[in-house]
């Protein structure tokens, strides 16, 4: 049985509560469905993984809607937590209890991830107690324990939604004595400069046939 498992974090695309700051650039109406393309996307690069894929949503009185969305063959479990890393903690925590041996965790503002990432992600963990995606803004899109090297206090106290968030991190890692990999940088979708940055640079890549390409070209999306 395949002991590892991906925690894919997803808010539900109601209009005016996902991506805000695209809204400069696009409706609340056209950023929900930008945000549900870039779940599915995501989703289908998970579904070629061979790992098993856990959705981690909120607001926890969505599950039903979540599941009509973006399908039934998922487990699905409400965010649990007061901010970002005691949700990410708590979702660790559960999955290492359930039996899991390794577990990656990643959010869903980085559409065109690709598979052989994660294969590396979990490739790491092999040797190594964590693993680490960077993102360009400071923070991180990946994070990923073995079970024997997941230590809770990796997420207390971090000033999330800072450029602080990954040197933070890592200073955990170095004083808890925890090894830890570092796979290739890559850049959230949070603002209308990513955007364009991520309809360039997927122009002529496998990913121009995927629904968040389509919808941007759709809408006839600034070059």
């Amino acid at each position: 049985m395949n002991m590892q498992k991906i925690l894919l974090f997803v808010k539900y695309p109601e209009p005016g509560k996902v991506k805000t700051r695209l809204e400069s650039l696009l409706d609340q109406a056209d950023i929900a469905r930008l945000y549900f393309c870039f779940v599915m996307d995501l989703l289908e690069t998970l579904g070629g993984t061979g790992c098993l894929v856990d959705i981690i949503y909120d607001p926890p009185e969505k599950e039903r809607e979540m599941a009509r969305l973006f399908g039934e063959g998922y487990v699905y479990r409400p965010q649990e937590g007061t901010d970002l890393g005691e949700r990410m903690k708590n979702a660790f925590q559960s999955s290492f209890a359930g039996g899991m041996t390794s577990v990656v965790l990643i959010g869903s503002d980085l559409p065109d991830l690709p598979r052989s990432v994660l294969r590396e992600a979990f490739s790491s963990l092999e040797t190594k107690d964590g693993v680490l995606g960077p993102s360009v803004d400071g923070g991180y899109y990946l994070v990923g324990f073995r079970k024997g090297g997941f230590f809770p206090a990796v997420f207390d106290g971090i000033p999330w939604s800072t450029d602080l968030v990954l040197s933070e991190t890592m200073r955990r890692f170095s004083a808890a004595g925890r090894s830890i990999s570092l796979l290739p940088s890559g850049r959230d979708l949070d603002n209308p400069e990513d955007l364009q940055d991520f309809r360039r640079r997927n122009m002529a890549s496998h990913f121009a046939r995927f629904r968040t390409m389509n919808f941007l070209n759709q809408l006839e999306f600034p070059d």
